[in-house]
């Protein structure tokens, strides 16, 4: 584990701690957080005095092939009163995510510096929000980032009624081409969607 200094060089990814900890410091800013996600490394901290970049090995994630849809869910999905769009309002999608409640979690890893960040990259064109209507209320979403190499890197998703994160994540897969979502670490929620554990060096692959 290393400390970051102005520059934006990230040690090698085979550095990083058995729990996936590589690196303490730098900034939030877009030109930094795009190095990192090139490389595999994404922030995960809950103070914005101390920032933490993370490559754990293995890597969670989902190959849009194994998407598992539920007979139960593939039923809401067509008789859905949902409304699914992409991009209309990433504020509101990731201001919902940093105030919901998680088991396990005392705090949000989503302060404000990160909305201050992921807002910018938003505005140039890399991260994504992806919102869940019902009756033209926001009732669940998720956000990430999208570097146009095929892997989308999911961030955080929230619901506010039953099955609405589920309908947006479901809907964005089948209606992308993306060759694999970086899940980053283990959920049984997305395990049980089809998201698998890979080894870094795979992961790493479908970077390039």
């Amino acid at each position: 584990m290393e400390f970051l200094n102005n520059n934006h060089v990230f040690p090698e990814v085979d550095k990083a701690t058995e729990d996936g900890l590589l690196a303490v410091g730098g900034d939030l800013s877009p030109n930094r957080l795009l190095t990192a996600y090139q490389k595999g490394i994404f922030p995960w901290f809950e103070d914005d005095n101390t920032i933490m970049w993370w490559s754990p090995d293995p890597r969670f994630v989902l190959f849009p092939k194994d998407l598992k849809v539920s007979k139960s869910m593939k039923q809401i999905l067509r008789n859905t009163d949902f409304v699914v769009t992409v991009n209309k309002d990433f504020n509101a999608v990731i201001t919902a995510c940093a105030a919901a409640k998680r088991s396990g979690q005392d705090d949000t890893w989503i302060t404000k510096g990160m909305i201050d960040a992921y807002t910018k990259l938003h505005q140039l064109g890399y991260a994504k929000s992806i919102e869940v209507w019902l009756n033209n209320t926001l009732v669940g979403g998720l956000y990430g980032v999208d570097l146009g190499n095929g892997v989308f890197c999911g961030e955080s998703m929230f619901a506010k009624v039953s099955n609405a994160s589920k309908v947006g994540f479901i809907s964005f897969i089948q209606n992308t081409n993306y060759k694999l979502i970086d899940c980053q670490v283990y959920t049984n929620h997305l395990e049980s969607l089809g998201a698998m554990d890979i080894s870094r060096a795979q992961f790493l692959k479908y970077l390039t």
